[in-house]
């Protein structure tokens, strides 16, 4: 096993990746799942854990406070790890995780659950963003197309098996295993990566740049929490709305004036000159935006509207879901073999932007399988996109910046996943309400006055008048959130038409001399990965 960074492209990316890669690759790909099936599995497991534990009135807070920690320390994984050496950061983030998960399941009250929450989600805010770095530093760009279906596979397994996998857990073995079942699962990854991977060592000089990371923290905190709060907790008008708002773009405006003088800024601005890596981060916050709003109201439309049941919520997603994992595994084949991919955000944006007004066409009448090819529509898009961000933002930064370009394209997707879960979600129960007492008068006020969004039980207790009324509601209102999401949709395809096509690295000589974006050559220099 060679323990140091390989700088050949030739030789790094041809031919059939080594056993250890592959053991390393599945050690990622374990990481990355636990990171995205956690807050699936926990949903399911909610309402049992309310019932023993009790604090219904925190019980936002147990996905809030994960969230929160995920969000925020994205940025500062990415830079350790371009600091102090990926593989260290990385474990460090899977023990963390891992001591939440354990925590977690032994919490004995709701306040204590929601801070060991927050400790797993420090951990999961490093698992994402590693596994990115990993990658760009093992696999050259021009090879790492072939394990995008792998990584989208893993989206949609979590996505699907989540819920099912949380009810299962919880009703045979009980709510604390759905942490404690990320034990074993993180102690395999923990010790593939301690056994296997190698990468060159780093020891920076630097010290941290502290107070651009509690800047950053504050910004992004607070930004959450509207997203979060305005339209639920709170009117979007409200003093605590305006506050928070008010200290996010205090906070964000002083974390960008300081990163020009920091001597090692948590997130060095000079890499949003290159002109690619900046419309990456833009529409990487619009498929955030985008899926997760899909994903939110989706199941909503097919359970309330259609009748279908909630045990399986995650298989209604199927459609989408499996179109996306396909078109992932030819975009990164093409992309492999052709070393082009400024076709696949274009056809992304303009698949993506079709299918959310087709779902926005959807009513009352509207069938199961006309539902499932208008989602299939929006998977078709998302697939040319998800991982094509990511690679194209990875080949416009140089090798110290991996880390970072990793982080910051994460914590824009995760930024714009919580934007339109707000937005769409207000727009929605905005419209629902309206509709409710078009429709059904005072009765439809006073049955959405806690919340636009029922469960099946309590749906199935209204009088057929105002079911029925729901029904059109719930109609109206996903009309509205994914028309929003297809005007959005829009500035992710104008954004992909400004793409350069700069030659991807590790796709041979010519590719090795080009500059990294057109502007500098800066990235063209670094090594094309690190050998295990």
């Amino acid at each position: 096993m060679a323990e140091t960074a390989q700088a050949d492209t030739g030789e790094a990316g041809a031919g059939k990746q080594p056993r250890s890669v592959r053991v390393v690759l599945l050690a990622l790909m374990i990481a990355m799942m636990l990171a995205m099936l956690d807050n699936m599995i926990i949903g399911t497991a909610m309402p049992t854990i309310v019932g023993e534990l009790g604090g219904l009135e925190h019980l936002s807070w147990v996905v809030t406070a994960y969230t929160l920690a995920t969000a925020a320390s994205t940025p500062l994984w990415g830079k350790l790890g371009d600091m102090y050496g990926r593989k260290g950061s990385f474990m460090t983030s899977i023990v963390i995780f891992l001591a939440g998960s354990a925590l977690s399941g032994m919490a004995q009250d709701m306040g204590q659950l929601i801070g060991f929450r927050a400790v797993q989600g420090l951990g999961a805010g490093g698992l994402m963003v590693g596994v990115m770095a990993i990658i760009g530093d093992l696999i050259p760009p021009r090879e790492r197309g072939k394990y995008q279906g792998m990584m989208a596979g893993v989206m949609a397994l979590a996505m699907i098996g989540g819920p099912l996998v949380g009810g299962t857990i919880t009703d045979h073995w009980g709510w604390r295993w759905s942490f404690y079942i990320n034990l074993p699962l993180g102690a395999i990854a923990l010790v593939a990566v301690s056994a296997v991977l190698h990468l060159p060592k780093k020891r920076s000089q630097a010290r941290i740049d502290y107070l651009g990371a509690a800047l950053l923290t504050v910004g992004i905190t607070a930004i959450v929490l509207v997203t979060t709060w305005g339209g639920t907790e709170y009117a979007w008008t409200s003093a605590r709305i305006m506050e928070l708002t008010g200290i996010g773009v205090a906070a964000l405006v002083g974390f960008v004036f300081w990163q020009t003088r920091a001597a090692e800024p948590i997130v060095p601005l000079h890499i949003f000159r290159s002109r690619n890596f900046t419309l990456m981060s833009v529409i990487g916050f619009i498929v955030g935006f985008v899926m997760f709003g899909a994903t939110l109201f989706l199941p909503l439309y097919q359970q309330s509207v259609q009748g279908a049941s909630a045990t399986n919520s995650g298989l209604l997603l199927l459609p989408m879901l499996g179109a996306m994992l396909v078109t992932s595994m030819v975009a990164g084949r093409v992309t492999t073999n052709t070393g082009r991919y400024k076709i696949f955000p274009v056809l992304g944006g303009a698949l993506m932007t079709v299918g959310l007004f087709l779902l926005s066409t959807m009513d009352t009448d509207t069938t199961r399988f006309t539902s499932g090819l208008y989602m299939a529509v929006v998977g078709l898009g998302m697939g040319c996109l998800m991982q094509i961000t990511m690679l194209v933002a990875q080949n416009s930064v140089e090798m110290k910046d991996m880390g970072v370009a990793s982080s910051s394209t994460t914590l824009f997707r995760t930024l714009g996943s919580s934007f339109g879960v707000a937005i769409m979600g207000a727009l929605f129960n905005h419209r629902v309400q309206d509709v409710m007492a078009e429709r059904a008068g005072a009765l439809g006020s006073k049955v959405t006055e806690s919340s636009a969004q029922l469960d099946a039980a309590s749906l199935a207790k209204l009088p057929e008048a105002a079911r029925e009324a729901y029904q059109h509601a719930v109609s109206s209102g996903t009309h509205g959130a994914f028309l929003l999401g297809a005007a959005v949709a829009v500035l992710a395809l104008v954004a992909s038409v400004f793409v350069k096509e700069v030659p991807l690295k590790g796709a041979g000589p010519q590719a090795a001399d080009a500059p990294a974006d057109g502007e500098d050559g800066a990235s063209a220099k670094m090594p094309v990965t690190g050998a295990v």
